[in-house]
């Protein structure tokens, strides 16, 4: 379904639950006039794709601060997303990310959204997948609803790092567990009533569950959750800017080289509501 907002902002739905592309220029991004379709839309369709507005570092961080409370990173506005080094020191840190996740579940008010811009691609590979856990949370079947809807589970970046590196010497693993960990609800009752799963990597244990049946319903959920219904892929081109609503939604990139020069640059919106 496509929707004509006015000569340069076009809105076009990817799939029924998740997604849309809205087809526009940077000049009228900038501005601010459909800030607020924009943030409404944010958090109805998850996922907003805007092709190829090529974003100068400053204009992204301008625009990103027209939908809400600009968030700096630890060392500057923007964070470089790339596997050299040199360009981003976090490089190990970025691993993490080819595993769906939501931002901030080690805080109790993640991030309400973040937004990254494609300056250059992977050869193959590097899609960034999303899935929309507000969707995935209706859809289940009421006796599974109102099996989990209380349940607590306690998240820790040791649970997180572990897909990365499977085996860490004691250092290693004494490092992680510095940040301790994190107790929050499966099931996210958001201020606007309405509720989403509150899953991914950092996922540990359900509190007062068997460990083995803990970790079959986490990944039982997951599997629920990023199923093609829910979810979307998209495949950058140089100059796309993608936005999403991190409270809703969890993320992953697809493999690449990790040798290539794949780089994205990332802007951040402060969170407005805790877990619970």
């Amino acid at each position: 379904m496509t929707t004509s907002v006015s000569n340069t902002f076009e809105v076009t739905q990817v799939k029924p639950l998740i997604g849309a592309v809205i087809e526009t220029d940077k000049e009228t991004l900038l501005s601010g006039r459909h800030s607020a379709e924009i943030r409404g839309m944010l958090e109805d369709r998850g996922v907003m794709v805007f092709p190829q507005v090529h974003f100068t570092d400053e204009e992204q961080v301008e625009f990103t601060r027209t939908l809400g409370k600009f968030v700096p990173e630890m060392h500057g506005d923007i964070f470089k997303i790339s596997m050299d080094k040199a360009i981003n020191p976090q490089a190990d840190y970025v691993k993490g990310a080819f595993y769906w996740h939501i931002d901030g579940t080690m805080q109790q008010v993640p991030l309400f959204a973040s937004m990254l811009t494609c300056k250059k691609v992977a050869p193959v590979g590097g899609n960034t997948e999303f899935c929309n856990t507000y969707a995935a949370w209706d859809a289940l079947p009421e006796e599974e609803r109102a099996a989990i809807e209380n349940l607590r589970v306690v998240h820790s970046l040791v649970a997180a790092q572990l897909f990365v590196e499977p085996e860490p010497d004691l250092a290693l693993l004494d490092q992680w567990s510095r940040l301790g960990t994190n107790e929050l609800p499966l099931v996210w009752t958001h201020t606007s009533g309405r509720k989403s799963l509150v899953l991914g990597s950092t996922c540990d244990y359900v509190v007062g569950m068997d460990p083995i049946e803990s970790r079959r319903l986490l990944v039982k959920l997951r599997d629920w959750a990023t199923q093609e219904q829910f979810s979307l892929s998209h495949e950058w081109s140089v100059g796309d800017a993608v936005i999403w609503d991190n409270t809703g939604t969890m993320h992953r990139a697809m493999a690449y080289p990790l040798d290539c020069d794949r780089q994205m640059h990332r802007t951040k919106l402060e969170g407005e509501e805790a877990f619970s």
